[in-house]
């Protein structure tokens, strides 16, 4: 695969970018965690790519691709996700467990910024726009949340994989500890929340 991708970099550019994260949301097997690096590996010796144009190709495709999920998560109910995610998810490498993760991430947060979270965290960056459609979250703040989440992770990987050149397969031990960082702010801050509330709840009679 990473020959494929490299060459399909090499040969369309920007597009390719574009075209692989837009791709990556839709068809699973393709990750982020392996195009953007790669991305920012090719433009690093690269005379017709810069790593600004490359970030900027992949958050708009990575955004673009969302919307799948987004509109097929307004489009159905919960539970008629999971039948059809149990019946053809199969096709895409999906389970309804991946789901479920997903949505309990969303409803763990509480809020519309867990969606830009959810951009940063593996296993829960793609899916997190199914609830956000399943709450008919509107689209305005969906793709704003969205996009910044979705720049901070692009321009992580590709400037890593930059940085690191042929040695790009290692951006996985270099984003593993923010996912992490990500992922303990998010727990905290919703323990935060139920506290909050807790003590702002009105004495009972």
């Amino acid at each position: 695969m990473v020959s494929w991708i490299t060459n399909w970099l090499e040969s369309l550019g920007y597009f390719g970018v574009f075209a692989l994260m837009v791709l990556e949301h839709v068809f699973p097997p393709i990750p982020s965690e392996l195009v953007m690096p790669l991305s920012g590996f090719v433009s690093s010796r690269s005379s017709e790519m810069t790593i600004g144009w490359v970030i900027v190709a992949g958050s708009i495709g990575s955004l673009v691709g969302t919307l799948f999920w987004y509109y097929l998560g307004r489009q159905v109910n919960q539970a008629q996700l999971m039948r059809l995610t149990a019946k053809y998810g199969k096709w895409l490498t999906l389970q309804p467990k991946d789901l479920e993760k997903a949505i309990a991430f969303f409803q763990r947060g509480g809020g519309h910024w867990v969606v830009g979270l959810g951009r940063i965290v593996p296993g829960v960056r793609t899916y997190v726009s199914v609830p956000a459609g399943l709450t008919k979250m509107p689209l305005v703040p969906y793709l704003f949340y969205s996009a910044i989440g979705t720049v901070l992770w692009t321009a992580a990987l590709a400037i890593a994989g930059y940085v690191l050149g042929n040695r790009f397969e290692a951006v996985s031990a270099f984003i593993a500890p923010i996912s992490k960082g990500v992922l303990l702010a998010l727990g905290c801050t919703a323990v935060g929340w139920v506290i909050y509330r807790w003590r702002r709840r009105p004495p009972s009679a």
